[in-house]
């Protein structure tokens, strides 16, 4: 095999059927990473609301973003389902029946009333898991909350801008598909379903750990205090510079002028100042050509 051949795709949910309830982002991006990793997946959606366009989806994400709808449902079966009437519960029962894993995203009382409490399901389904996404764990995943809460709540908010994209969303549906995976391989030794559940302000959490720690607080290493990590402004636009490493950083500063970098030199006002001048007078198409030349690790932007 050559280096430039690929390896073949990697499905380990080929032949595992998982079937979601959820709705908006979190569950819908689980259930498209399942998909990927060759799960075959179905979804139950509720019928749109009373004088909405034929057609359109109960999923509010297929009305107020259609686009990304339609990514995140590719190679999925949607079906739909009232699962507060007969009709539509006797639908969701015929999923259950031939469904490795459960995807939900409702708070506990929801389940309760829909009938699809933990306890419920698995006496009736004992080898079926089911991943539940709620928004804080345990006793508060009847709280309600957002993405831009879990985000504040772990310190992920500045000023009053909002953030670039939906953190804890995201990172809520990779720890869900995660969670499916832990359920398959817990299913496959024990034939026992599972019970997991993955909350949103936890995700963010997580991807908070190296503010927690410190590593990107101001003035740390990360945080904008080593010179060789930063977002510059450049002739005609913006450089995110990330020479940390002492190689890198060395490329960077002898590009500058700079002799004999190492740590304290770069933590330095005098290096930001010298290293912020330097790229000051250098065009976006300098400063990619200097990268690849000079081996630096850096992206120009806009303004």
């Amino acid at each position: 095999m050559t280096s430039s051949a690929k390896s073949p795709a990697l499905r380990p949910l080929r032949g595992v059927r998982v079937l979601s309830l959820s709705l908006n982002l979190p569950g819908p991006a689980a259930l498209m990473r399942c998909q990927q990793m060759g799960a075959s997946c179905v979804k139950l959606e509720p019928p749109p609301h009373p004088g909405a366009v034929p057609g359109t989806s109960g999923d509010p994400m297929g009305l107020y973003a259609p686009a990304a709808y339609q990514v995140l449902h590719q190679g999925v079966r949607v079906a739909v389902a009232d699962l507060k009437t007969e009709k539509g519960q006797k639908a969701l029962h015929r999923e259950l029946a031939k469904t490795d894993v459960l995807l939900t995203s409702f708070r506990p009382s929801a389940l309760n009333k829909l009938g699809l409490d933990w306890k419920a399901l698995h006496k009736l389904y004992p080898a079926l898991s089911q991943v539940a996404i709620v928004g804080a764990p345990g006793a508060r995943a009847e709280e309600p909350g957002h993405d831009l809460t879990y985000l504040a709540e772990n310190d992920l908010i500045g000023a009053l801008d909002l953030p670039p994209t939906l953190y804890a969303d995201m990172g809520g549906s990779l720890m869900a598909s995660e969670a499916v995976l832990k359920a398959v391989l817990l299913q496959q030794r024990s034939g026992k379903g599972s019970y997991l559940e993955v909350a949103l302000s936890e995700a963010a959490g997580y991807l908070a750990l190296p503010r927690s720690w410190g590593l990107t607080k101001k003035g740390s290493a990360v945080g904008g205090g080593h010179a060789g990590y930063r977002v510059y402004p450049c002739k005609d636009g913006r450089v995110a510079v990330a020479a940390l490493e002492p190689h890198f950083a060395k490329s960077l500063c002898a590009a500058a002028g700079i002799q004999n970098a190492n740590i304290m030199t770069m933590m330095s006002p005098a290096t930001h100042q010298t290293i912020a001048a330097y790229l000051l007078t250098m065009t976006r198409q300098a400063l990619d050509a200097l990268g690849v030349e000079k081996d630096i690790p850096l992206y120009t932007l806009p303004q």
